[in-house]
């Protein structure tokens, strides 16, 4: 029993370690689920977190592949056991999960179910989620030793749930204020700058006929003051963080954008996460930015039949991968093609990290970025 407590203060310390590692609550929720899965020898586990509205405000999963989910359908609803564990708040350990009353059906494509192991998350009297495992590995299914393992587990789960939670609900009151003082700098550097633009631009208008040579001084003066707004809004719009990365993390919003691209074009656009690091805010703003600018120009100039994302880390660096198997291009002559190589590559000097841009024609291109962590 001692190894067995053991196992179960480790799989909980890595769910807690996903909290300090500022991961989202989603992401919290795939380590305890895979930590729940590896803990009890489980072929299937999946933990879900209900809503309000009779579904789940999020529900993951391990032992399915995203092909299969692709094929189950839509989020399941509170309904059959789900939703009896729900209402109930209590363990339930079943031989054989589809000879209780209380299970309803599955979906066509939904993975066969036997035995089965559930236990509520549970903070004080509030049900916060279940967690529940099928189909045992080792011969003879759930045992009692199982059961009061995943409700010690479940247990001590609530608490990184809560906390995971808490901090991003902290994360959010620390964007509206960010947010805030963004607009303020906007009005106050961004929006004087185009009143006295727009007083020149005038004045300009008005001395074209009456002194032209002071008319050319004016319009510099309308294009330097141009330029200038233009360097400040772009300063304010870098440091503005994406509202996605506050409530899913990097990795799922880089999944969600990529899935939705995949949807979007022909070309197959697929994502492959390794665990994260913990990054720094403007780390992870930066990484996504190159991601985003890589994939457009995969999806809008390459021509490809398959667009490859990486994102992990390696020793102590970030690492992006954005790979086609498009035309390809001569990287020195793409300067001037608005293809956003410069930038790219300055979002990752000023974090102390490089980009580098690897293609041939008619063998793809490869866009790779490391940063510090």
């Amino acid at each position: 029993m001692n190894e067995d407590r053991d196992a179960v203060l480790h799989a909980v310390s890595s769910a807690v370690l996903a909290v300090t590692r500022h991961l989202s609550v989603r992401e919290v929720l795939q380590v305890i689920v895979r930590s729940a899965q590896q803990l009890l020898d489980a072929r299937y586990a999946a933990l879900g977190v209900p809503d309000d509205d009779g579904a789940f405000a999020e529900f993951v999963a391990e032992g399915i592949t995203d092909e299969e989910w692709e094929a189950i359908g839509p989020m399941p609803r509170q309904h059959g056991m789900l939703g009896a564990m729900l209402r109930e708040g209590t363990p339930v350990r079943l031989p054989d999960i589809r000879r209780d009353p209380r299970f309803e059906y599955w979906p066509r494509a939904h993975p066969v179910l036997k035995d089965f192991l559930g236990v509520p998350i549970r903070d004080g009297d509030q049900v916060l989620g279940i967690i529940f495992l099928s189909n045992k590995r080792t011969p003879g299914g759930f045992t009692e030793a199982d059961q009061r393992l995943l409700v010690m587990f479940a247990a001590h789960a609530a608490i990184a749930l809560t906390n995971a939670r808490l901090y991003e609900r902290g994360r959010e009151l620390t964007l509206v204020e960010e947010r805030t003082r963004m607009a303020r700098e906007l009005h106050d550097a961004v929006t004087q700058k185009l009143f006295s633009l727009r007083l020149t631009a005038q004045a300009a208008s008005w001395l074209v006929t009456r002194d032209p040579g002071r008319a050319v001084e004016e319009l510099a003066r309308v294009e330097r003051l141009a330029g200038e707004a233009l360097a400040e809004l772009r300063a304010v719009i870098v440091e503005l963080r994406p509202a996605e990365l506050d409530r899913h993390g990097l990795a799922e919003t880089l999944r969600k954008h990529v899935s939705l691209l995949d949807r979007l074009h022909p070309a197959s656009f697929t994502f492959e996460g390794a665990p994260i690091c913990e990054l720094e805010p403007a780390t992870e703003v930066a990484v996504l930015r190159v991601a985003q600018e890589a994939l457009h120009n995969a999806s809008r100039h390459s021509g490809a039949r398959v667009v490859n994302v990486w994102l992990g880390c390696e020793r102590d660096r970030v690492v992006l991968e954005v790979r086609d198997d498009g035309t390809g291009f001569d990287v020195a002559a793409a300067a001037g093609r608005g293809l956003g190589i410069a930038s790219m590559e300055d979002r990752a000097q000023v974090l102390g990290g490089s980009v580098r841009v690897t293609s041939e024609t008619g063998h793809g291109t490869s866009v790779r970025m490391e940063v510090p962590t």
